[in-house]
């Protein structure tokens, strides 16, 4: 079971691979992908993405400013204004 997830800024594709889920700092609040997830689009604010490789594993952490998530038949795309590192 995995998630295609994408990550992406107006310059360049930051990520493009396969996890097991991923948390998204999103306007309402924070929210959770996992495979299956379904359609749905959300506004991202300043904070930290989470992705996680495996069930239980600890997650790695990207910082985002601003921008958009949207989940899809393909999996899960943010287009994030600015990616830290």
């Amino acid at each position: 079971m995995s998630l295609h997830f994408e990550l992406v800024t107006p310059a360049r594709q930051v990520r493009s691979e396969e996890v097991y889920m991923v948390v998204v700092p999103g306007t309402d609040g924070e929210f959770g992908v996992l495979e299956g997830h379904a359609p749905f689009m959300s506004t991202i604010l300043d904070g930290t993405i989470r992705i996680y490789r495996a069930a239980g594993a600890s997650p790695e952490e990207i910082k985002v400013q601003g921008g958009f998530a949207e989940v899809g038949d393909k999996g899960l795309t943010v287009l994030a204004e600015h990616v830290e590192g």
